[in-house]
């Protein structure tokens, strides 16, 4: 097993070396450009279609705007913005917070275009199903045997992925968290969530849209109180949080306490990583979930799917990486090891600091729990359109029974002996995803003449102005 942790270590170290995140950022400025800004200019229109709208009444889908929008938020408002970013602190210093803002402001550009090509290049299926996202969108929009590949080779990645991000890293990050806040032991957590996830999970799409649209938004509201009122009670640590961020992204961070330093490298890599790891734009699972949207226009969901990432990164990342920062937390010690705090404990200290007493460690145990589970559900969906995509519908149940012990054993890992069970399931996830976002990025840029024929051709019919 040690040999395994060694190897999925060095093999996501490669894959999310500087090329990746060329790629992956260069793609979001380069649709920016090509788009003009359309994530500047319309955010306020897509806030509306997605939040007040919410649905267009006889079109062709399986859930509404809204639910769409919640399935992608399930899947994306996980252990990324609790565990994941106070991971990029831990290693980048509070600079890997302005360059996730930086992959976010671009990725919403990025999730902008995998929702256009998703609904552009959708089918239904035998069911009545509406099935798109890269794998369609690459096979159909490039065509020929390049598209086929690239297509294959994103399912075959986002199937084996959706264990990974969406799954074992998102129950192994509960396990931990309730085992250090609560001392539960991670075999029960994962025994509950494998539980509850296969009653969702088994219902399908409309089963996880309907929970997930009345879930979803409680379980953000929750934890964006939580979190404003440990900003509120430390208010003088504010001034502080700009200062740190924004000058630490641009030079090496000094030791602080039990923070040993970060180079600037480190703060991008962990930045950009942890940001792409929570809002998934540019991994292609946005345009999964848009696919199933009932909508008459690809645009009109696109503007609706691009708020994710806006909601993901911009509001509920930033919240998490405040109270760190404000509270002091990145920059103290666990008692236990002496090193550093990371990954969810983090995220407890920094609110059990902000709160005294239980409360601020019982916000982050509750929300990560809650993001978690809606997490799990969301990628439960991407994994079996992947899947079905590759094998047929008659692969679907065994890949839900498969992916629901799967969430068992992510926390179970946990519990095995001279395994750095947490930083192996979190390489695993990473390698994954950066797999999977090749064909996609590959794919976006061949296709973006059409996000930008669509976009035009939509605005020029809805308002002159563009």
């Amino acid at each position: 097993m040690n040999a395994l942790e060694s190897w999925i270590e060095a093999a996501s170290g490669v894959i999310w070396g500087w090329p990746l995140l060329l790629l992956l950022v260069g793609t979001g400025v380069w649709l920016t450009l090509l788009l003009r800004g359309l994530q500047f200019r319309r955010l306020g229109r897509s806030l509306y279609l997605a939040l007040v709208q919410r649905r267009e009444e006889g079109a062709r889908g399986d859930i509404s705007h809204f639910q769409a929008l919640m399935t992608a938020l399930a899947a994306t408002v996980g252990t990324g913005n609790i565990a994941g970013v106070a991971t990029a602190i831990a290693v980048g210093g509070p600079g890997a917070l302005f360059w996730m803002w930086i992959t976010g402001l671009a990725g919403m550009a990025t999730k902008y275009a995998e929702a256009v090509l998703g609904v552009r290049y959708r089918i239904a299926d035998r069911r009545g199903e509406m099935n798109g996202g890269p794998q369609y969108y690459l096979s159909r929009g490039i065509g020929g045997r390049r598209g086929r590949f690239l297509g294959g080779a994103f399912a075959f990645c986002a199937a084996g992925a959706a264990f990974g991000i969406g799954n074992m890293v998102q129950s192994n990050s509960v396990a931990d968290a309730l085992r250090r806040s609560f001392d539960i032991d991670p075999f029960w957590t994962g025994v509950v969530i494998a539980v509850l996830a296969g009653a969702v999970i088994l219902g399908g799409i409309r089963s996880i849209g309907k929970f997930t649209g009345f879930f979803v938004p409680l379980m953000i509201l929750f934890y964006m109180a939580g979190a404003l009122v440990v900003l509120a009670v430390n208010w003088r640590g504010i001034p502080e949080i700009f200062l740190y961020v924004v000058g630490d992204a641009f030079r090496p961070a000094a030791p602080v306490g039990g923070f040993a330093g970060a180079t600037l490298t480190a703060a991008i890599r962990m930045g950009v990583a942890r940001g792409v790891f929570s809002n998934e734009s540019g991994l292609g699972t946005g345009g999964i979930a848009a696919a199933a949207a009932q909508t008459r226009d690809p645009v009109t969901q696109a503007l609706v799917s691009m708020t994710q990432t806006f909601i993901d990164t911009i509001v509920v990342c930033s919240l998490t990486g405040f109270v760190i920062i404000a509270t002091g937390a990145w920059t103290r010690s666990d008692p236990a090891t002496g090193l550093g705090w990371t990954g969810a404990p983090l995220t407890i200290e920094a609110f059990s600091t902000g709160l005294p007493g239980a409360g601020g460690g019982m916000i982050v145990a509750a929300g990560l729990a809650l993001f978690a589970f809606s997490t799990i559900l969301g990628w439960a969906y991407y994994g079996e359109r992947n899947i079905e995509y590759l094998l047929g519908p008659k692969a679907v149940l065994p890949y839900r029974v498969a992916f629901i012990a799967a969430s068992f054993v992510g926390a179970w890992v946990l519990t095995l002996p001279n395994i750095r069970g947490f930083q192996l399931v979190w390489n695993f996830a990473d390698l994954m995803n950066g797999l999977m976002a090749l064909p996609n990025l590959v794919g976006l840029l061949l296709l973006s003449g059409v996000v930008a024929g669509e976009t035009r051709r939509y605005f020029r019919r809805k308002d002159p102005r563009g």
